[in-house]
């Protein structure tokens, strides 16, 4: 790391977290992550955590953090790709009928909110929702090509990535479900969670902190550290998840701090002080 990079770190204040893969994996949280989000708070910092996991609410994240991890958190810190989406689709499609390929719960938090929503191929169809959904079935999938295939209504989707990290590996996540999606249909949604700058702005917006004290941190060049260069903020990759070192060589996501895992990351933010 040179000074320049250096000098920067000391000065971050706002962190915006990817989870899966950059804080945990699983039920597992890793060595520092605990220990860096303290840190964070003693220097009179943020925490934000920005997932494109849609199958969670932000109120469930802060249950999940309490009761496995032993980690105080409050709503507003989460902004999920489910979130993104919500807010989206009550801007645009408020008195419309939607199509949602997602999980029961997905569907619920949608209604909670006030929008009409549907998983059943009709002919009017205001515009179509894909989601990470792990209760997917191939009946859902053939629904969602149909009203694809068979209307004009605009396809949206929560988040582009392709793997979800678990504890063995990885599965397919809203990205994969909605490359099978386009095969069949010819049809390519709009993503609305990571990479939009959106994400970023909004988290500037609650919190108050600048561009220059941000920092983004994730496991993933083409959603998280995409999402900082596209919110106009440093980013930091850590190769605990879906990014590898030899990725560096040649990615058009180049971060501007690379680190093994978050206890390197937590050393350096200390040592930076």
């Amino acid at each position: 790391m040179n000074p320049d990079k250096s000098d920067r770190l000391k000065h971050k204040k706002l962190f915006l977290f990817d989870i899966d893969g950059t804080l945990a994996v699983g039920n597992t949280l890793y060595e520092g992550s605990a220990e860096l989000l303290q840190h964070i708070s003693g220097i009179g910092g943020k925490s934000y955590f920005i997932t494109n996991n849609s199958t969670r609410s932000a109120m469930d994240y802060v249950e999940r953090f309490r009761r496995v991890f032993g980690l105080e958190t409050r709503s507003e810190q989460f902004i999920t790709s489910g979130y993104m989406t919500l807010r989206f689709l009550k801007e645009h499609y408020a008195e419309g009928k939607i199509f949602v390929l997602g999980t029961a719960s997905f569907l619920a938090e949608l209604r909670r909110n006030g929008l009409h929503v549907t998983e059943e191929a009709l002919e009017d169809i205001d515009c179509v929702v894909a989601a990470y959904d792990s209760e997917l079935t191939y009946h859902k999938l053939i629904q969602v090509c149909r009203v694809l295939s068979t209307t004009k209504a605009p396809f949206y989707a929560t988040n582009p990535d392709l793997c979800c990290p678990i504890e063995f590996g990885f599965v397919p996540d809203c990205g994969a479900i909605c490359n099978m999606i386009t095969d069949s249909t010819g049809r390519k949604p709009v993503y609305l969670g990571k990479p939009s700058r959106d994400v970023v702005d909004l988290c500037l917006t609650r919190s108050g902190f600048t561009r220059e004290e941000t920092l983004v941190v994730g496991d993933r060049l083409y959603t998280d550290i995409a999402c900082g260069i596209n919110g106009e903020v440093d980013t930091c990759v850590l190769f605990t998840g879906e990014a590898k070192p030899e990725d560096m060589a040649d990615t058009p996501y180049p971060a501007d701090y690379c680190f093994s895992n978050v206890k390197k990351l937590l050393q350096h933010c200390t040592e930076a002080l």
